[in-house]
């Protein structure tokens, strides 16, 4: 969907408003030559040859060194899998004296069904696994050296006993911290249910959803890479939000938010990495069903399964979702429109009424041929398709006295599919190492049709010009794009001793994309083409990485990991008709990322890392193609955009679930999108992204869970700070400074009767985008879920926006003079903001209560449950 771009859906002078803010501007001034300072056509060629050919060196060395083992420790660990081959989390691992079954120690495996246990003196001892749904079980007695022990993957035998009732809550928080980022596990919110992936990924701490633009950003800044199931989704931002508008949120197991990931995760997203997971349960069914209204109707259903056949796990799930919703936003400005003659003052009100239906299915297996040799793979189909009205109302009046109305009707009708097909092979080669081969290809296929039908009239009834391609009152419009991707990697680790282990791995992706577009105006009665207005490119990208990590315990309560990701990227853009070529660059570089972690106490812990990441153009940023919006202005690609290079350095301190973080980021050459220029001959505004020259922020982030009573929870979350930016493409170069913030909370109460109730929100505070600024705005929501007994399954009803506040008022000319002397102010109100959105949802599962990441109530000790949370 398209709220403020193409045919007449905004504009010039405001719609493209920006990101929150507010601060205190600097403007260059005068004829500064800052904006003078020219870079070359392509990108700045850093192959590093030496600096690959000595990491590549250094990787097999470490590799070849892995195998004459390391420093003795006292640690005993393992994985425990259901005989399916899947991992069994959250279950009991009680160490006992094998001599007399004494307890020693306890621990409880983690979502990958890891236990471990340190600071053990040597003996013999039985290991006894327990959990809810399987039988409990005791290892054959073992002798534990000082060396430590690697008790590899262990077997727990499933119940056969089907329970008449069983009750199941969620332990883990609905926020949880680790060093990487924060965990959102979306099924301890009451609002989850009946909610889009989007709307969960809103209420997330220090998410930012741009509803005008259909853009993501996280902590302040743009440039997100979002993956599914940690496989990269390659489209456009505008695309991407409309797929995770169109997904179902019961489908979602977790959404992880790493601001600073590890050198494993590829190197994309310079303001970080959002990972949604979807459900891979065992043994298990699910139905759910939503019905709700908001300006419009909203309907949602869901099924899921999943069954375990010998050695061999299945799972699927299906989604469908409908959408009619209303927007609109009003602009106020004063610039100069050289096409009426002079400077005009206008008002201009949009409509734009879009309803969107979307189907997602995702299938897969996982089988486990021999105890140390697994496969599977997996299918995630996305088809989706938005048709879409839009009302243009505007009236400008002229110096020269004339006074012009503007009447456009806009239909389109947005079409897209989207296939991602996987496979997998695991295999244990020791106790101690193991690798991983996946292999990735996805194909998505895109056309998007507009007609619009529009009169301009002076106040006496003339058209303020010819009848010619610009002016012509019909005017239609066709675009269509296929992205195909490939995908290898292979990942390495080792555990060298019980104090370190060593991680490595080879990535290569190859994207092939053809892109087209064009417009054409109804002149004398014939279909006329422009050339300005046509793309035909061609795109073809390979990407090859290689990292190295290494997890070391230096001391009793200091642990390292370190390691290093070198990217070679070639990108190549062609006009096949035109015989052109578009953009040709090539970029070779070293992303370094450190963590540091230094255990203080049991209940605190101290984290220092730095990282270094980047941020690519998109390939629609890129793209010089030209799109009509009115007769002010056009909107374009820019071929010439740099990446972004970003330094991260963090410094976290948690002290029992309270987590609180220092963050300094720089980053060079930030993509800015929708910002604005002059043609070449001065007579329109050109909308295209840019790069400013810095961007550097200082943030505090704190994340504060509160248990107030047994039945009431709570959890606040602020990210916010200083924010320093430095703008080259404007009229004037200018720097702005500002103070920006993010906010979240949640609260939730459990009620006698199977009731509890939440009540959640957020605000994002005043910012900056580029030159565009933007007033704080956010929203209250609220639910109420009935937990249903004997197993009949729950009911939710929840409510979006409870206030109506969801209008963001963004101004043009605050910060530099804009282009053609431009300045406006424009309010956009969503949906929420002109209707609350109220739903129901009904849901039920069947089969198993061995949901993953889910216990039953009073399993395993209030010690171990503590541990889940923090």
């Amino acid at each position: 969907m398209t709220t403020c771009r193409g045919w007449y859906t905004s504009g010039i002078w405001g719609c493209f408003g920006a990101f929150p803010a507010f601060g205190q501007l600097t403007p260059a001034g005068g004829h500064s030559r800052f904006g003078e300072r020219r870079r070359r056509v392509c990108f700045v060629t850093e192959t590093n040859r030496p600096v690959m050919k000595t990491f590549i060196l250094y990787l097999l060395l470490v590799l070849s060194a892995s195998a004459h083992g390391g420093v003795a420790d006292t640690l005993l660990s393992g994985r425990l899998h259901s005989p399916g081959g899947a991992p069994v989390p959250f279950a009991n691992a009680h160490l006992l004296r094998a001599a007399d079954t004494v307890f020693v120690k306890a621990a409880l495996t983690d979502e990958t069904g890891l236990y471990r246990f340190t600071g053990i003196p040597p003996g013999k001892y039985i290991l006894r696994f327990s959990r809810l749904g399987f039988v409990t079980t005791d290892t054959p007695p073992f002798e534990l050296s000082r060396q430590g022990r690697d008790g590899g993957i262990f077997v727990l035998e499933e119940t056969a006993r089907q329970l008449d009732e069983v009750t199941v809550r969620a332990e883990k928080p609905l926020f949880l911290q680790q060093p990487y980022g924060t965990i959102v596990n979306v099924e301890s919110s009451v609002l989850t249910k009946g909610s889009s992936v989007l709307e969960v990924l809103e209420r997330s701490p220090g998410v930012y959803i741009d509803r005008r633009n259909n853009s993501i950003g996280l902590n302040g800044k743009s440039g997100v890479m979002v993956m599914l199931n940690g496989r990269l989704i390659r489209m456009s931002q505008e695309q991407l939000v409309n797929m995770l508008r169109g997904m179902s949120a019961n489908d979602i197991e977790k959404i992880e938010l790493l601001n600073t990931p590890p050198a494993r995760y590829d190197a994309e997203g310079s303001a970080g990495v959002i990972n949604i997971q979807l459900k891979r349960n065992r043994d298990q069914a699910e139905i759910s069903l939503t019905g709700g209204y908001g300006w419009g109707g909203k309907a949602a259903a869901s099924a899921g399964f999943a069954r375990n056949v010998r050695r061999t796990g299945l799972y699927g799930n299906y989604s469908y979702n409908y959408d009619n919703m209303n927007m609109n936003w009003f602009s106020a400005s004063d610039h100069i429109v050289p096409i009426f003659g002079g400077r005009s003052r206008s008002g201009f009100l949009s409509t734009i009424k879009p309803t969107q239906q979307s189907h997602n299915l995702n299938i897969g297996f996982d089988t486990k041929l021999d105890p140390r040799f697994s496969f599977g793979g997996g299918i995630t189909f996305n088809r989706s398709h938005v048709k879409q009205r839009v009302r243009n109302d505007a009236t400008y009046h002229i110096e020269n006295g004339k006074v012009i109305s503007l009447d456009a009707d806009v239909k389109g009708h947005n079409r897209w599919n989207n296939i991602i097909v996987s496979l997998y092979a695991d295999r244990q080669i020791s106790e101690k190492s193991q690798l991983r081969i996946d292999a990735d290809y996805l194909h998505y296929r895109n056309r998007f049709p507009t007609t619009a039908y529009s009169t301009m009239m002076d106040q006496y009834g003339n058209p303020p010009g010819p009848n010619d391609t610009i002016l012509s009152p019909w005017q239609r419009g066709e675009s269509g794009s296929v992205i195909q991707a490939g995908v290898v990697k292979m990942d390495h680790s080792r555990q060298i001793s019980g104090k370190l282990k060593l991680e490595a791995g080879l990535k290569g992706t190859y994207t092939h994309t053809r892109s087209a577009s064009g417009i054409e105006s109804l002149v004398d009665g014939e279909w006329v083409g422009r050339a300005a207005a046509t793309n035909n490119i061609v795109m073809n990208e390979g990407i090859g990485a290689v990292y190295l990590s290494l997890n070391a315990q230096l001391l009793k309560k200091l642990s390292l990991n370190a390691g290093a990701r070198y990217e070679y990227a070639s990108t190549r853009m062609r006009d096949p008709e035109k015989d052109a070529v578009v953009a040709d660059r090539k970029l070779g570089k070293l992303f370094p990322a450190i963590f540091l972690s230094w255990k203080l106490k049991e209940t605190s812990d101290l984290q220092l890392s730095y990282t270094k990441r980047i941020s690519r153009p998109a390939y629609n940023d890129l793209a010089s193609f030209v799109v009509y919006i009115d007769p002010t202005g056009m909107e374009t690609g820019n071929p010439l955009l740099r990446p972004t290079i970003t330094d991260n350095i963090k410094l976290g301190y948690n002290y029992k679930g309270y987590v609180f973080s220092l963050v300094y980021s720089h980053d060079r050459d930030p993509i800015i999108r929708y910002q604005l220029s002059e043609s070449l001959t001065g007579d329109y505004l050109v909308l295209s992204p840019h790069n400013m020259h810095y961007f550097k922020s200082f943030s505090l982030q704190a994340n504060l869970p509160v248990n107030v009573t047994k039945w009431w929870s709570m959890s606040y979350s602020v990210n916010g700070g200083w924010r320093k930016f430095q703008l080259s493409h404007t009229k004037y170069p200018a720097t702005g400074s500002f103070w920006g913030y993010t906010a979240n909370f949640s609260e939730t109460f459990r009620m006698p009767a199977g009731f509890s109730v939440e009540l959640s929100g957020w605000y994002n505070g005043p910012a900056y985008d580029g030159s565009k600024k933007a007033d704080g705005f956010g929203m209250v929501n609220g639910g109420i879920k009935k937990e249903f007994t004997k197993n009949r399954g729950s009911l939710r009803l929840s409510v979006t926006d409870i206030f109506k506040t969801l209008r963001i008022t963004s101004y043009f000319g605050t910060v530099t003079e804009e282009a053609l002397d431009l300045s406006s102010k424009v309010t956009f109100s969503t949906e929420s903001g002109i209707a609350r959105i109220v739903k129901l949802t009904y849901s039920r599962s069947f089969g198993s209560t061995g949901l993953k990441g889910r216990r039953a109530d009073g399993a395993g000790s209030k010690e171990e449950r503590e541990r889940v949370r923090n």
